[in-house]
């Protein structure tokens, strides 16, 4: 399975508070997100502050993609959503 990130601007969606962006998964475009409340516990975010959400995602994209990539493997390539349980306990650096 080919798994690339797009290197796109992530979205801040306040109707569900998840930042989405995107993954090609042999080259078709799959949506991942992650949860604000993941954000504010493992990469700093102050809560329901969008400016601090998307500057805390910039910060741990590395991490979020490598984990988004994880769960894109194990579920064949359908849509991820990443929530504070799919990281270990704890603030992680970036």
């Amino acid at each position: 399975m080919d798994i690339r990130f797009l290197s796109d601007t992530p979205v801040y969606r306040d109707s569900n508070l998840t930042i989405v962006f995107a993954a090609l998964v042999d080259g078709a475009r799959v949506p991942c997100a992650i949860s604000v409340e993941a954000l504010e516990d493992h990469f700093g975010a102050r809560a329901s502050n969008r400016d601090a959400s998307m500057e805390a995602f910039d910060a741990g994209r590395t991490r979020i993609e490598q984990v988004a990539r994880t769960h894109l493997e194990l579920s064949n390539g359908t849509p991820v959503l990443l929530k504070s349980g799919h990281f270990p306990p704890g603030r992680l650096a970036s």
